[in-house]
């Protein structure tokens, strides 16, 4: 079986607190009770808001320069993401899209090589 990353994608000034409500973290954690009892899950994280992370550059000279926020300048970030193990991309896309619905965003489903 191959592993996939499903990530969901959120506005730069995604605020959870205003967001999120009550349906839409239900809907998420059913879909993460529905993905533990088919055991398709493998890891399940929600990640910090872009603007607080720190990006690692290797400089010409070899050094390493880190710097606060995040590699990319973008208008959407990765907010939080699972680690599913499938049989198929189609597995996993058809896991992606209940991610979409419960999580009300963009998502992304890529295999691990």
């Amino acid at each position: 079986m191959t592993q996939y990353l499903v990530a969901i994608h959120h506005p730069d000034n995604y605020d959870p607190a205003v967001s999120e409500d009550a349906d839409m973290i239900a809907a998420i954690n059913a879909l993460n009770d529905e993905m533990k009892a088919t055991g398709i899950r493998v890891f399940v994280g929600g990640l910090a808001p872009a603007a607080q992370a720190k990006s690692v550059r290797l400089q010409p000279a070899g050094g390493l320069l880190a710097s606060d926020g995040p590699y990319l300048e973008t208008k959407e970030h990765m907010g939080g993401f699972w680690v599913l193990e499938a049989a198929s991309m189609d597995e996993a896309l058809a896991w992606g899209r209940k991610a979409a619905i419960a999580c009300r965003a963009p998502v992304e489903v890529r295999a691990f090589n």
